[in-house]
């Protein structure tokens, strides 16, 4: 083989090799409680009410410079379910809504993701919940990353979208104005070292 050739061949390789490489892989940060997932539905039409699943977990890969490839997986425990009122919480999680006793995980995978911005993006995946899977779209912008002060780096991200409630099997009639939840995230992950890094390290 003509070394000059031979010399290009390599130098490709190592190239496809370093760009499957150096995406980093986050841990969602839960323990220290720097994660959230909230969301907020009308009452009757006169004003929101919200709530949050205080319990969940995931990781995501994040390459700054390669932002479209990024990819997160979300694991949540619907029985967390929190709206600070027992009562509300009690019926959320029965069979009217999103019974959890037949039903205890939603999850989410991500499937693609297309810049709008130099730090916006609409990320596409598929949101499982009450057993139904659906696409959905998260608009997502890039809050920062950087070293911590206990020797790690981290990356933080908000998302948010907007759920129609009867796609997922939910369909108690709660007015014309509540058919709809809005969906707030908010993400900061701690990068997990490989083994490789830890010899560097």
């Amino acid at each position: 083989m003509n070394k000059r050739l031979k010399t290009g061949l390599i130098g490709c390789l190592l190239l496809g090799i370093s760009g499957m490489v150096s995406a980093s892989q986050y841990k969602i940060d839960v323990e220290g409680a720097h994660a959230f997932i909230q969301f907020r539905i009308k009452h009757l039409g006169y004003s929101w009410l919200w709530g949050r699943f205080d319990q969940f977990d995931g990781q995501f890969q994040f390459d700054k410079a390669k932002p479209e490839d990024t990819a997160i997986s979300v694991e949540i425990d619907m029985a967390s379910l929190n709206s600070n009122h027992a009562e509300r919480d009690k019926h959320l999680k029965n069979e009217d809504f999103f019974d959890v006793d037949k039903f205890p995980k939603a999850t989410f995978e991500s499937k693609s993701v297309k810049m709008t911005g130099d730090e916006t993006a609409e990320l596409t995946g598929t949101l499982t919940l009450k057993g139904i899977s659906k696409d959905v779209i998260i608009d997502v912008e890039y809050i920062g990353g950087g070293a911590d002060p206990w020797g790690g780096y981290r990356q933080g991200f908000e998302g948010r979208t907007t759920l129609s409630l009867k796609d997922f099997g939910i369909d108690y009639n709660l007015g014309p104005a509540s058919t709809t939840a809005e969906v707030f995230l908010s993400i900061e992950g701690i990068r997990q070292l490989d083994k490789q890094d830890s010899l560097k390290k």
